[in-house]
């Protein structure tokens, strides 16, 4: 009677490999170097959270530089300042240009508030009354609505005290966080490249070269993204706050200021502060001119979308509106507000550093700055 070999280790671990289809091989492959590299990315925001105080005001320093790195270069080459006297120079023109602005805004809204006051009454005395002409329960008049808010602080006064100590204590983080940056920012603009090179050490050699090449590229989309974006919420800062001005409504600029700083908040940013010019111009001028408020930041919007987003915004950051929308959602699920600010910039960077090293020659040069 004949009987067969059996298979060795090897011949059977072999037949097994054959059995399945190479499809299902390469999704496995696939599946498990995609988890690795979510995990490691987890593990990074996770670990990075810890030190967010110096995380975030290292990125807004990053920000400014590539939105200041055109005027330093200029300072340095052709009116021949040392490096850090024009690095010096030109932070100091955007810290000066931000308190007049703080300034100026403090001054409007104390003046606005003290001569609105009459017509903000009486526009929550209509929309009261509005309200209870539809049927939807409420407070009778204003004075019972200010009562009534009152009687809750006095209720909370142990919560709003906890709440105003912890606003202080953030306020403190936040000043310090300014200053981080602010002195981040000299110093990214004077030693970028060093700091550039000395972070390339890190890589092995034989990436050093292409890693290079890749945050050169995405370090220029964030210069563009940040000065396109900064354009973009001049353009919807100046047409919100010009269209309140004319219909009458108060406190135009200091409104013009939140519409600007909110454009930096991708959609999201857009909605909450027309929504409160609306909502100002309603208590303060009535539904006829709060519908008229509400036609300018529509119009506002859909320039900005049909014409500003695609003309310009399309240009220097090349990622498609999903993936705008899917970066936003994902920054408010990870850091909140934060995460949304910062959502947009970091996937700009990482798309052109990813485009930079599968599709472009490698540069033999550093980036001008960070």
């Amino acid at each position: 009677m004949d009987h067969k070999p059996l298979p060795d280790g090897d011949t059977a671990d072999h037949s097994q490999s054959n059995a399945i289809p190479p499809g299902v091989v390469t999704a496995a492959g696939w599946s498990w170097r995609l988890l690795l590299i979510i995990g490691c990315g987890a593990v990074i925001v996770w670990l990075l959270s810890f030190v967010s105080i110096l995380v975030i005001p290292l990125f807004i320093a990053a920000m400014m530089s590539t939105l200041l790195s055109p005027g330093h270069q200029f300072l340095q080459r052709k009116m021949k300042l040392p490096s850090i006297a024009s690095a010096l120079l030109v932070t100091g023109g955007l810290v000066g240009i931000a308190v007049g602005l703080v300034i100026l805004t403090g001054q409007q809204l104390a003046s606005g508030f003290t001569s609105m006051r009459s017509s903000v009454e009486a526009g929550i005395e209509r929309l009261l009354s509005q309200l209870d002409q539809w049927g939807i329960p409420g407070v009778a008049n204003y004075d019972d609505l200010m009562s009534n808010l009152g009687r809750t602080m006095q209720d909370h006064s142990g919560t709003i005290l906890n709440g105003a100590i912890g606003f202080g204590s953030g306020a403190a983080n936040i000043a310090a966080g300014i200053a981080t940056a602010l002195f981040a920012t000299v110093f990214f603009l004077k030693d970028g490249p060093k700091i550039w090179q000395f972070m390339l050490r890190f890589v092995p050699a034989t990436y050093r070269r292409p890693v290079g090449g890749g945050g050169q590229a995405g370090w220029k989309s964030l210069g563009s993204y940040t000065r396109v974006q900064i354009l973009v919420a001049f353009v919807d800062a100046v047409g919100i706050g010009l269209g309140a001005w004319l219909l009458g409504v108060p406190l135009a600029m200091p409104l013009g200021v939140l519409v600007f700083l909110g454009s930096f908040i991708p959609i999201v940013g857009a909605i909450l502060t027309g929504a409160v010019a609306v909502l100002l111009a309603l208590v303060s001028n009535g539904w006829g001119i709060a519908l008229a408020m509400l036609a300018v930041v529509l119009v506002v919007q859909q320039v900005e979308s049909n014409v500003m987003q695609p003309l310009v915004m399309g240009r220097a950051v090349k990622l498609h509106p999903l993936a705008v929308f899917l970066a936003v959602a994902a920054g408010v699920a990870v850091g909140g507000i934060v995460g949304a600010i910062f959502a947009v910039p970091l996937m700009a960077f990482s798309n052109e550093f990813v485009r930079h090293l599968t599709t472009k020659p490698m540069p033999d040069d550093a980036p001008d700055t960070v």
